[in-house]
């Protein structure tokens, strides 16, 4: 899928493989929800910084204005537009080279959105929050190194229902590991129980052996005595 781009001549130069450079997701007050960055920022400071200066470009811009604009992002020098969709609460800017087909990239946004929507059953900007981990699959089966993967919506579907069946087999796996474990720490305990009560039960045996001797041994005192005083 080359997003509107003609087939390369053999005297034309190669283009450079990355063609998006960051997805960032963020809410109406500033706060980032996902950020994915595919080209250099590998310090945290610049990828704070770049988030910044992508909601200060697109929060300002009404709704009625067009969804792509020329970015001025020193981090990633020239020839970077930013292109957004904007849902509810929620800031989708995906930043790209000036190469990129407008178009191409804000259908590639529908995708991304319905395939959230289609994972969570009417996204909303808690599900990003609690289940990021998730979020990230789903965006890895579409994009990955800043290269387009997948734009099929059912072929993304049939990727992640897959990998949730694995990551449900798994967890039954290790819950049966679990219980299996619970077993037998539950027989070793009983075993230990046994064990402590018979050693009681052979302690008290011999204090009552023990007790009945020295009464035997009384009372032959006192019948010895007894019989002396007669």
């Amino acid at each position: 899928f080359f997003f509107g781009r003609t087939p390369r001549s053999p005297l034309r130069p190669a283009r450079a493989a990355m063609t998006i450079r960051g997805i960032v997701i963020v809410n109406n007050h500033g706060r980032p929800r996902l950020a994915k960055f595919y080209h250099g920022l590998r310090n945290e400071e610049q990828q704070q910084s770049v988030i910044r200066r992508l909601f200060q470009q697109v929060a300002q811009r009404p709704d009625s204005f067009c969804n792509y604009l020329e970015g001025s992002i020193p981090e990633w020098g020239e020839g970077v537009k930013l292109i957004y969709r904007h849902y509810a609460t929620l800031f989708f800017v995906f930043a790209v080279d000036q190469q990129e087909s407008d178009l191409g990239i804000l259908d590639l946004i529908q995708v991304f959105v319905e395939a959230l929507d289609k994972c969570f059953e009417n996204v909303c900007e808690l599900d990003l929050i609690f289940h990021s981990d998730k979020v990230h699959h789903i965006l890895d089966e579409i994009i990955m190194a800043g290269m387009v993967l997948e734009t099929n919506i059912s072929n993304i579907l049939v990727s992640i229902n897959e990998q949730n069946k694995l990551h449900a087999n798994s967890q039954k796996g290790a819950n049966v590991v679990s219980v299996l474990g619970s077993k037998e720490t539950a027989k070793q305990a009983a075993g230990t129980v046994a064990e402590a009560v018979a050693s009681a039960g052979s302690s008290l045996g011999g204090m009552v052996t023990s007790i009945s001797s020295r009464l035997s041994g009384f009372s032959g005192a006192l019948n010895g005595s007894s019989s002396t005083t007669s």
